[in-house]
């Protein structure tokens, strides 16, 4: 059913947020920034009108998520946090203080899911669009800007054979319960058995032992399954899919390509970045756009299946220019994205490539180019993006724009700081070290 509105008529013996609130607090001003109407608009012809339950408030939905990657919070803290701040729920449209959990934590789920990767994408170009109406973003900003992309980890633990033929096993075995299939052997006390061995043989450097304990995994996985395939021939869509997802791991080898890592998530894959403290990494790529001069993110979205970089800088530029309404004049990235195929609307820089003559101010920008890396280690260390929790594919797209949204949040709370304020207390919100007033940091 169409969402309820918050209420609004008059509490005899309570008193107006706004009556109680500095109006100079940085949540306080940019609550009347955002075009909220905009998402009722957006977001409300997904609602049936008439029929179930009424909704919850979309400004309160999207508020939550604003604050959740704002202020690095789950589903289950930006809940329990919103009833202790009034500065949140004025933000979150509410006009007298509350004093009840307003929604559970799981509707935020239902609301991703509801608005789709467009409505994700509104959320992230509205945090653009107020900070193009109050001149943080001009459009000589969007002049030059640098493209780099980056690993988002999926939250599954290290891949290793063993466990993945004990929780595929598992699996199976629990499948086969709820359907009321009886199995010959489950093998869940040997497999939880050997699978401790193995982990302690291989910590002890035990290879052999281990190899053969992993081994034993590997028979206890195949008879299960084909066991089930046996009382099963005509499987459900969902225990198809399963037996097909155990085959692929009970016949990989090491040097398989489309391998699969987790029984739980197998669209994630090894990436590898030439890190010396991480060779590898088990998630998604991720683009990322700033703008050069006072690095605004203008530009987010999850890739999948390991593309080269080059190959993804053209849907960046497109993404920009449908988001901001501007087309970048140069691009400065590093030496992964040769053999680009952007075309003449926008010129890109291989910043270490050989040129014989550069102008005189092209140099600087080069140097400008390394700022978009701290801007990626604040997306993962203050906005979420270090450890996905999202399910699927879709929820690799999810985290991906909600942390840039987060981290254009920041920014955005800091350049309404007031100035005294500002030069103490600014650098929270932008996720920065430096102290100092907004120009200084805007620009860091």
């Amino acid at each position: 059913m169409t969402p309820k509105k918050p209420k609004t008529e008059l509490e005899l013996f309570q008193s107006h947020l706004d009556q109680i609130l500095d109006r100079e607090h940085s949540l306080y001003k940019l609550s009347h920034q955002i075009e909220w109407k905009v998402f009722e608009d957006e977001f409300g012809v997904l609602y049936s009108p008439g029929q179930g339950r009424p909704g919850l408030p979309i400004r309160l939905m999207v508020g939550l998520h604003y604050l959740k990657h704002a202020f690095d919070e789950s589903d289950e803290s930006v809940v329990e946090r919103f009833v202790e701040n009034p500065y949140w729920q004025y933000f979150c449209g509410f006009e007298y203080f509350q004093h009840q959990l307003p929604l559970d934590d799981t509707s935020l789920v239902k609301f991703r899911n509801r608005i789709g990767a467009k409505g994700r994408e509104k959320l992230f170009a509205e945090t653009i669009e107020v900070a193009k109406r109050q001149k943080p973003i001009q459009r000589g900003h969007l002049d030059k800007v640098n493209a780099d992309t980056t690993v988002q980890e999926k939250a599954i633990a290290f891949p290793t054979d063993a466990r993945l033929y004990h929780k595929m096993r598992v699996r199976l075995v629990r499948e086969a319960d709820q359907r009321g299939i009886k199995l010959r052997q489950s093998f869940s006390r040997l497999g939880k058995k050997a699978l401790a061995h193995q982990g302690r043989y291989a910590h002890a450097r035990q290879m052999k032992r281990a190899a053969r304990e992993t081994k034993n995994l590997k028979t206890y996985l195949g008879q299960v399954m084909r066991d089930l395939e046996r009382k099963a021939p005509k499987p459900d869509a969902e225990l198809a899919r399963l037996l097909a997802l155990a085959e692929r791991i009970h016949t990989q080898q090491r040097h398989d390509k489309q391998k699969v890592y987790s029984v739980h998530e197998p669209e994630v894959k090894c990436i590898a970045k030439g890190k010396v403290h991480k060779k590898y990494e088990f998630g998604n790529k991720v683009g990322v756009v700033t703008t050069s001069k006072d690095n605004w993110i203008v530009g987010v979205e999850a890739y999948h299946g390991n593309p080269y970089d080059g190959h993804t800088l053209k849907g960046a530029i497109e993404q920009v220019k449908r988001l901001t309404g501007w087309t970048p004049k140069e691009a400065f990235c590093d030496m992964g994205y040769r053999g680009h195929d952007v075309g003449e609307t926008t010129k890109v820089h291989l910043v270490g490539a050989r040129k014989k003559k550069l102008s005189r101010s092209l140099p600087k920008w080069f140097k400008r180019r390394a700022a978009i890396e701290p801007v990626i280690g604040h997306l993962k260390s203050d906005r979420r993006m270090n450890r996905n929790h999202y399910k699927g594919v879709a929820g690799d797209s999810i985290n991906a724009t909600l942390s840039a949204t987060g981290f254009n949040l920041g920014k955005l709370l800091a350049f309404f700081l007031p100035l005294i304020l500002g030069r103490v207390f600014a650098f929270r919100f932008a996720g920065l070290r430096t102290i100092g007033t907004y120009s200084t940091f805007a620009s860091a």
